[in-house]
């Protein structure tokens, strides 16, 4: 098994994931989307909860498995990947003004991750990475616990959001004050636990452990179902038992996807947008943005997919729009992919 193998299945999960995303980001009628399609209104676990973290982890992964790299080369990195963010955050502030500009989001995360991530598998040791796992997860449940119920309104994170973020927060309740963010900046923490994760992984695949990600997957999850015990599953806030749930079934995906497609010699189905997967996303949120600043997204929606509500129902109709909007970006990664075009951020 040679690196190159090992890439192909990262990066068909990866665009994998993305796909997912573009699909669940993207319904043609928001008020009609199928259940697995949602997250969880507060505690809980969705199949589309699992995508981010999933997004995260293969993060971490790719940071072993790109070889060689220096800190400076992780920091710019990360920065720029930040800066893609608050410009499509700006750009979508600008074109449909919804809300006031949100300075934290996917990328924003993304690229903090990666960056702190980055740089612990870049400076530290195995165990030292554990253990600050370990502690992150510890550390952050005791904060979760010690401030207040995992309400909305009365959890630490949401109120640290309230107080540093305010009204920029992407929920913000002007009436009582009170702001929250499901990408927030105390539950940024545990996020990092999650790449930290996929780092972890990332080294049993380079040194052939295969097997350890199977009995790892099985371990994560028992963990983290246990941990909900206490404190549940619950996106927003990243709680621990959410990292080590979501954790487990990323170990899993990343263990199938390395036995079908680097041991079986299964085609990378997806790989077109693992390549490109933040230049997929940064053009997916840029259209979306330009229909909605136009007006021209739900006009295409009735007229292009609206028919079909007699024969799939209002939420299949939206999934069509859905499918043909993933397909659409799909379908341009692919032509990129083959030309040997790669977009990096």
């Amino acid at each position: 098994m040679n690196g190159r193998a090992r890439l192909a299945s990262v990066d068909a999960l990866r665009g994998l994931t993305v796909a997912a995303m573009l699909l669940v980001n993207d319904p043609g009628d928001w008020g009609h989307v199928f259940a697995p399609l949602e997250h969880a209104a507060w505690h809980g676990c969705t199949p589309t909860d699992l995508i981010f973290p999933l997004f995260l982890f293969i993060v971490g992964v790719s940071i072993t498995l790109a070889g060689p790299i220096t800190s400076r080369a992780i920091a710019w990195r990360a920065l720029r990947i930040v800066a893609l963010g608050l410009l499509l955050n700006a750009v979508a502030h600008w074109t449909m003004g919804t809300r006031e500009f949100r300075p934290m989001g996917v990328l924003q995360r993304i690229g903090i991750c990666y960056g702190c991530a980055g740089l612990l598998a870049l400076h530290t040791r195995s165990r030292t990475q554990w253990l600050l796992f370990a502690a992150s997860l510890i550390g952050y449940g005791a904060l979760l616990a010690l401030g207040g119920p995992l309400t909305k309104a009365d959890n630490l994170a949401s109120r640290i959001d309230t107080a540093l973020l305010g009204r920029f927060a992407y929920e913000f309740d002007a009436a009582s004050g009170l702001g929250h963010d499901p990408e927030g900046l105390l539950a940024t923490l545990p996020a990092i636990a999650t790449t930290l994760l996929g780092v972890r992984a990332g080294i049993w695949l380079r040194d052939r452990s295969a097997r350890t990600l199977w009995f790892a997957a099985a371990a994560a999850l028992l963990l983290g179902a246990a941990w909900a015990v206490w404190q549940p599953l619950n996106k927003q806030l990243w709680t621990p038992s959410f990292v080590l749930w979501s954790g487990g079934w990323a170990l899993a995906a990343l263990a199938f996807a390395h036995g079908l497609i680097d041991r079986l010699g299964a085609p990378p189905f997806g790989r077109a947008l693992g390549v490109n997967a933040i230049a997929a996303y940064a053009g997916a949120w840029l259209t979306t943005c330009a229909l909605e600043g136009l007006h021209w997204g739900t006009p295409l929606y009735l007229h292009g997919f609206a028919w079909l509500t007699p024969w799939l129902g209002p939420a299949g109709a939206s999934l069509a729009y859905a499918l043909v909007f993933t397909g659409f970006w799909w379908a341009l990664m692919r032509v990129l992919a083959q030309r040997g075009v790669r977009i990096r951020i």
